[in-house]
């Protein structure tokens, strides 16, 4: 026993690690398409083919003409926050400039960014109002203005603080005092305001502004017509139940108006559309749908021709039954044609579009524009996708494609590369997830039956990757029917899994198992599934049978042994045990482990969506490792003896891939922080040395869920964002293989 003990990693930590010169590597994304929220585009007034599109929590994306494909702008930005964009302003007078308000949420960065070279590059002046970019109201807009006539001259309607003025081209900002409404504050925890919802020049009257409020309230609209020195409220209108949310301005100066009767994108149960011609001082109610018949929602969508101020064209929102819809008009609202029923969508560029049956027109359509320079062009926004038409205001038939390229708007839950068939798999929120046979093609279909909006767990098993599980679940948290699916072809196709009913709680909330909360996990062979339940439960024979699972508390997180198909681990994280499954995880047993703390609880999982601190290493029997809170821990003998890495790297996330070419060990990637930086950093020798990989320009506002190598290729890292999608990285090719083609261009499995 003494001579077997000699021969293990001594339980002592390693030595003090450091950064070493740093990797370089070319970063993409895997391509999906779209797939979130984006709740505002806008065409440059002065520019052909040029428009900007802002996302919740994505950043801000340009429309290259000449490389046909979106060009995300904010990827070199590492303060979360400022990924949330509350409103986009491109100069009306130089094609280059162009400005942003970004800010997630009230108790977040809130920043004002310029751009002279179409945000390419950035200044970044911190602002004291705050922002709402991914809270309810991010639809409303624009709220950032400039004034055609004096473009140094930017207006910002805030959430909580009023009316905010910059005659310095957004360098330095100030209060309008003059103007009537305060503000309401800062708002309670979990709470926002609608605030102003738009600032509105007239490019043909100088001085003459219009600003919206979507705060509860008497007064809703206000004018100036001297460039914002005094205002005025404007009389008339919708009753005052009804917030103003968007408003666009014809040639002709007359001013269209959305309302709802809530801020959105939920919660909304009415809308109207009225018309505001100021010369005259004249409303008029131009509600597509109108009286007791009318759908459901509100409308929020606003957009005039600039060719012709008479046609206009507005879009529904949160009108589930019969769904939202945009209508257009070439009578400036005095007759209106639904486009939602003669309107065909091609999705072949992003299929998952067709949610299992057929692509609808879209939900959540927050965001409307044509083209200034094309009246047939027009785009509007939905909760999945950005959809445009070359056909818009026509006859017949109007055909929609997703308008996506490049763009990637998604928050990423989990992801696994197994060990054979395709290189990823992943769990999305709120569109699924996908099998990627191609990392540069849209996958044909999300994860069904069931599907689900959310993958929250994945796991494959090591020896035959063909089978794979994942348990999931809806935004309402309660779903119907199975939570839990498995794979017999490695994601490609899903059953589901319905374990035993837990007993029924004492405070009345669901099941593990209806929510998504369960974790599931398949052994190395494929064989059996594990499921935490709030009685864990196993399964051998595919569903068909269940039994309960000795040793594992509720709510634990356990891990399979990627090679020995008895083995299987799980943290005791309150009674601060390690345990371990010898006979595939029918029992657990404590380890009487050397070199872990006593106190395990940083290893409990927060949530359901947070990546699991307890991994086993592909193809290495009885190599573990174990996140505690930053610091890394390893086992190579199934948890019975743990060494610690070194502690100058602070990890929030690892994940593993395969060796360097003659390593002893697997690669080691990690998102964490070392001497002040945060980044992604690589280890091939077992976590002593580390690199970092990112660059300053490969950032993706630092908000990341989950990070894993490949098995299968050295250096290969996958990196699930919260709203930039999946990035994948490999190191950048040398000189001599650029001179001999040896690097593809395409990444296939």
């Amino acid at each position: 026993m003494a001579l077997l003990l000699s021969l293990l990693p001594s339980p002592v930590a390693a030595e003090p690690i450091t950064p070493s010169a740093p990797a370089p590597y070319v970063w993409q994304n895997v391509v999906v398409g779209g797939g979130g929220f984006a709740p505002g585009i806008v065409f440059s007034p002065v520019e052909r083919n040029l428009a900007y599109l802002r996302t919740d929590m994505g950043g801000a994306y340009r429309w290259d003409a000449r490389a046909q494909r979106w060009i995300p702008l904010q990827d070199a930005n590492a303060v979360s926050s400022l990924m949330g964009i509350e409103s986009i302003a491109p100069d009306p007078v130089d094609a280059s400039r162009v400005y942003m308000a970004a800010g997630m949420h009230a108790r977040g960065e809130a920043a004002i960014l310029r751009s002279t070279d179409r945000g390419a590059h950035w200044q970044i002046t911190p602002v004291p109002f705050r922002m709402g970019g991914n809270e309810d109201g991010r639809g409303l807009g624009e709220r950032l203005a400039i004034d055609p006539h004096h473009p140094r001259t930017l207006l910002f309607g805030s959430r909580h603080d009023g009316l905010w003025r910059s005659e310095d081209a957004a360098e330095t900002w100030h209060r309008v005092a003059s103007f009537p409404l305060a503000g309401l504050g800062a708002p309670p925890v979990r709470r926002t305001h609608g605030g102003l919802s738009f600032v509105v020049f007239d490019p043909k009257r100088a001085g003459r502004v219009f600003v919206g409020s979507a705060d509860p309230g008497t007064r809703h609209l206000f004018r100036s017509d001297d460039g914002g020195r005094s205002w005025a409220a404007v009389a008339g209108g919708p009753e005052r139940t009804l917030l103003p949310v968007k408003a666009a301005l014809g040639g002709d100066g007359v001013l269209t108006i959305t309302y709802s009767d809530a801020i959105g994108p939920n919660g909304i149960t009415r809308g109207a559309v009225w018309r505001h011609d100021p010369q005259a001082q004249h409303w008029q109610d131009v509600t597509p749908e109108r009286g007791p018949g009318a759908a459901p929602g509100g409308y929020m969508g606003v957009a005039v021709s600039a060719q012709d101020p008479r046609t206009i064209a507005v879009s529904t929102v949160n009108r589930y039954k019969p769904g939202d819809t945009v209508w257009q008009s070439s009578d400036a609202g005095l007759h209106w044609d639904e486009l939602r029923r003669r309107s065909t969508r091609d999705v072949s560029a992003t299929p998952f579009l067709d949610f299992g049956d057929k692509a609808n027109f879209g939900h959540w359509i927050a965001g409307l524009a044509i083209d200034p320079f094309d009246p047939q062009h027009a785009a509007y926004v939905t909760g999945a996708t950005l959809y445009a038409s070359q056909g818009f205001g026509s006859g017949g038939a109007m055909a929609w494609k997703p308008w996506t390229k490049a763009i990637e708007q998604t928050a990423v839950i989990t992801l696994v590369s197994p060990t054979g068939g395709a290189p990823l798999v992943s769990g999305f929120g709120d569109i699924a997830g996908f099998r990627h046979d191609d990392l540069l093609q849209s996958p044909p279909a999300m994860h069904r039956n069931p599907l689900l909006s959310n993958t929250n767990t994945l796991d494959y098993a090591g020896t035959a990757p063909e089978v794979m599980v994942r348990s999931g679940s809806t935004h309402t948290r309660e779903v119907p029917g199975a939570s839990l699916a498995w794979s017999k072809d490695g994601g490609a196709s899903w059953q589901p899994l319905v374990p035993p009913a837990s007993a029924p709680r004492a405070d009345g909330t669901p099941a593990p198992e209806r929510t998504g909360d369960a974790p599931i996990i398949v052994s190395a062979d494929g064989s059996g599934f594990l499921v935490v339940t709030d009685q864990p439960v196993r399964t051998g024979d595919r569903g068909r049978s269940w039994q309960r699972i000795e040793g594992v508390p509720a709510g634990a997180r356990p891990a399979a042994d990627k090679v020995d198909p008895q083995r299987m681990y799980v943290v005791d994280t309150q009674a601060g045990r390690f345990l371990r499954s010898n006979d595939g995880g029918r029992r657990f047993v404590s380890v009487a482990t050397r070199g872990l703390p006593a106190d395990l609880s940083a290893a409990r999982s927060p949530n359901r969506e947070a990546q699991n601190p307890l991994m086993a290493t592909p193809g290495k029997a009885g190599m573990l490792w174990l996140r505690l809170g930053e610091q890394l821990y390893r086992s190579v003998d199934g948890g019975d003896h743990w060494v610690r890495l070194g502690g100058e790297l602070a990890i929030t996330h690892y994940g593993l891939g395969a060796a360097a070419p003659g390593g002893r060990w697997p690669t080691l990637y990690a998102i964490g922080r070392m001497q002040g930086l945060t980044g992604i950093w690589r280890s091939t020798d077992g976590g002593t040395d580390w690199q970092r990989i990112n660059d300053d320009q490969h950032q993706w506002g630092l908000r990341f869920r989950v990070i894993s190598g490949d098995p299968r290729r050295f250096g290969r890292v996958y990196i699930g964002t919260d709203g930039r999608g999946i990035v994948f990285g490999d190191p950048a090719p040398t000189a001599d293989q650029n001179k001999s083609g040896a690097v593809a261009r395409r990444t296939r499995g």
